[in-house]
């Protein structure tokens, strides 16, 4: 097999027939070195794909696959129309390693592909890595069936990575970077415009809390990337998808895994610690992981600490004329003298309540009149400033 070999059999590609309903909406797609950051470096091979590999058969045509697959085709097409991650004329490159998260990224995005109010070209592409015992026919023989252009790359990263990393590190990093140099270089060599890799929902929740536990950063992986060199575009289509849908989809697709024996060998990692972690937490609050990634949507930098992202140094006031006196019942002013050396009140003003001050209330709008009904009651309030 020669470095780069590109499979383009004439077979139409088997894809399941789509119902009316497409899952797009009438808007879609309207248009690292030795650091202690933790980035692409999650795989999709992961321990649940032994269990893919032995559950037994489910007809893709049953309810339950029909329901699974509108939901990620949803998914994937509003993170896609999100972020703009697919423009027209795109050349989408999509990375297959073999395992069930980029099996499902190509197999939605071959959907998709059909279905979109734009045009754009897929071509899948497998870095063959040479580990012992990597069985190098299965990939090709599951593209070539699929009638699926791809191109199959082979380079031993796997004796750099163990001939580089010590005795007892984790081989992630570095194989990442490798895999990742390579893919990057060959993206713009066959003139793809987009890199499509396989993160979900969950791997970028798990580099969140790696760099936040053990890299002192606020960073994870984003759904769409800009390389350092601005040479290449990554995208991630996958971001809004959770895992557990991906193992489910991959088992009743039947994919023909392909487990990793670089990385998967290795017992006590970091990131299969945290995914543990995850997992628990999904399990006991089923809204958690949700949130916390909504959460990494919805970025404040002012409650934060990070003086380069946000201007601490100059904030000053900026009052007006209007008084807001204490609402309370009583000031007791004690050391007067010292008070009033400093130039503050030794009597300072109480009030019941401001009206000016209060809070509109929400009342149901009547039949004739669409104006709010405010009311005059007290309404205790707390005044931080104080």
């Amino acid at each position: 097999m020669t470095a780069a070999t590109l499979f383009t059999p004439q077979i139409t590609p088997e894809i399941d027939d789509m119902s009316a309903d497409t899952g797009l909406d009438n808007h879609a797609w309207d248009t690292d070195g030795d650091s202690m950051e933790y980035e692409d470096v999650a795989d999709d091979h992961t321990n649940e794909e032994d269990s893919i590999a032995a559950a037994p058969s489910t007809s893709t045509e049953s309810a339950e696959f029909r329901k699974l697959q509108k939901k990620l085709r949803r998914q994937v097409s509003w993170a896609i129309r999100d972020f703009n991650m697919i423009e027209d004329g795109d050349v989408v490159m999509v990375c297959v390693s073999g395992g069930k998260d980029s099996y499902t990224l190509l197999d939605i995005l071959l959907l998709l592909k059909r279905i979109a109010p734009i045009n754009f070209d897929i071509v899948a592409v497998n870095l063959d890595q040479k580990q012992p015992g990597y069985p190098e026919d299965i990939l090709p023989a599951y593209l070539n069936e699929q009638g699926i252009a791809h191109y199959i790359l082979e380079k031993d990263t796997y004796s750099i990575v163990k001939s580089v990393v010590p005795e007892g590190k984790t081989y992630c990093s570095a194989c990442s970077r490798l895999r990742r140099g390579s893919l990057y270089g060959f993206a713009k060599q066959i003139g793809a415009t987009k890199i499509a890799l396989g993160h979900h929902r969950d791997d970028m929740l798990a580099t969140f809390f790696l760099n936040l536990f053990h890299g002192g950063t606020l960073k994870s992986m984003p759904p769409k990337l800009l390389s350092d060199d601005k040479q290449n575009l990554l995208i991630r289509p996958l971001a809004y998808v959770e895992e557990k849908d991906i193992i489910e989809y991959a088992r009743l697709k039947e994919f023909p895994i392909i487990p990793c024996n670089l990385c998967g060998s290795q017992t006590n990692l970091q990131r299969a610690i945290i995914n543990d972690m995850l997992r628990e937490w999904d399990d006991a609050h089923p809204q958690r992981l949700a949130s916390i990634f909504k959460a990494m949507q919805n970025v404040a930098p002012s409650q934060l600490a990070d003086r380069e992202l946000f201007d601490f140094e100059t904030l000053s006031l900026d009052r007006d004329d209007n008084e807001r006196l204490f609402e309370g019942d009583n000031i007791q002013a004690g050391q007067t003298e010292s008070l009033a050396e400093i130039g503050l009140p030794v009597s300072p003003k109480t009030q019941a309540f401001n009206p000016k001050f209060d809070r509109k209330l929400l009342s149901t709008e009547s039949d004739n009149s669409a104006e709010n009904k405010h009311t005059n009651q007290k309404i205790p309030t707390i005044n931080p400033v104080i």
